[in-house]
C-alpha cells in the first residue's frame, strides 16, 4: 500500500459486460495495491453496486459485508426459460399463451415472501468435490444441491399496465433478501409457479448492507480518463465505514 493511500471501501456501479474481478483488477492498477477484493460478485450481465475492499484491513471485513441483506431490481422475462436461468444461457420459449392480472401475480409472489427453500442453480460457484458447479454444468453434468433456506424480506413488482401477457411479458421486481439468495433461481421459480416459465433477463443491485449504489463511482469511468489521484477521494476510509456499521 502506498504511503498516501489509506485502506477502505470503494463503491462501484458495475456496468453490464464487465466481470466483478475485472473491476477489482482495474482498482488494483489505479491504487497500486495488491490486496483488493469484492464483497459479493455480480454476473457479467448484471449491473449495480459492487463493494470493493482495498488493503488488508478492509479485505478482512469482506465476510462481514457479505453477511448483510441485499437489494435488487430484477427483470423477469415470462414465457421463456434459460439453461442458466439468465440471459447468458440457451433461451427456449415455452410456447405458452398466458395472461395475468396484477392480483393473480401478487397471489403467486406472496408464496415467495418470507422464509423459503431455494435450490442453488446448476450454473453457480458453489463447490462440489472441490470444483464449482458451473464446471460440471458446462460439461453437461447438472449437479443439484440440497435446497437452502433464504429469507425474502420484500418482493414488490412494478406494473406498466394491469395485464401481463405474451405481448407484455416483462415483470420488474424490487427484491430485498438475505445472503445466499439466488435471484436467478427466484425468477425461474416464480415463472414455474405462474405456469408460463421465466428467466432473469436483467439484474441491478441497488444496496448491500449499509452501502447504496447512489454513492457509487460509475464503473465505466474507471476505464476512461479517471484520474488515479481522485480514487483516494472516492474511497470510504475504514473509520467512516465502522461508523456506518454502528
Amino acid at each position: 500500500m502506498t504511503a498516501l493511500m489509506e485502506p477502505g471501501v470503494l463503491l462501484v456501479d458495475k456496468p453490464a459486460g464487465k466481470s466483478s474481478f475485472a473491476l477489482v483488477r482495474v482498482v488494483r492498477k489505479l491504487t497500486g495495491i495488491k490486496k483488493v477484493g469484492h464483497a459479493g460478485t455480480l454476473d457479467p450481465f448484471a449491473t449495480g453496486l459492487l463493494v470493493i475492499c482495498i488493503g488488508r484491513p478492509a479485505t478482512k471485513m469482506i465476510s462481514q459485508f457479505m453477511d448483510s441483506d441485499k437489494e435488487y431490481l430484477a427483470t423477469l422475462r415470462l414465457g421463456a426459460v434459460s439453461t442458466t436461468l439468465d440471459p447468458e444461457g440457451e433461451i427456449s420459449p415455452t410456447d405458452t399463451s398466458f395472461a395475468y392480472r396484477s392480483e393473480e401475480i401478487e397471489a403467486v409472489l406472496d408464496r415467495f415472501r418470507g422464509e423459503i427453500k431455494q435450490v442453488p442453480p446448476a450454473y453457480s460457484a458453489l463447490k462440489h468435490k472441490g470444483k464449482p458447479l458451473y464446471h460440471y454444468a458446462r460439461q453437461g453434468v447438472m449437479i443439484e444441491k440440497e435446497p437452502r433456506t433464504v429469507h425474502i424480506h420484500s418482493l414488490e413488482c412494478f406494473y406498466s399496465i394491469d395485464m401481463i401477457d405474451t405481448h407484455n411479458p416483462i415483470l420488474t421486481c424490487r427484491v430485498v433478501c438475505s445472503k445466499g439468495t439466488y435471484i436467478r433461481s427466484l425468477a425461474a421459480d416464480i415463472g414455474k409457479a405462474l405456469g408460463c416459465g421465466a428467466y432473469l433477463s436483467e439484474l441491478r443491485r441497488t444496496r448491500s448492507g449499509v452501502f447504496s449504489v447512489d454513492n457509487a463511482v460509475n464503473g465505466r469511468s474507471l476505464y476512461g480518463d479517471y484520474d488515479p489521484k481522485k480514487i483516494s477521494d472516492d474511497i470510504i476510509q475504514l473509520e467512516a465505514v465502522q461508523n456506518m456499521l454502528h
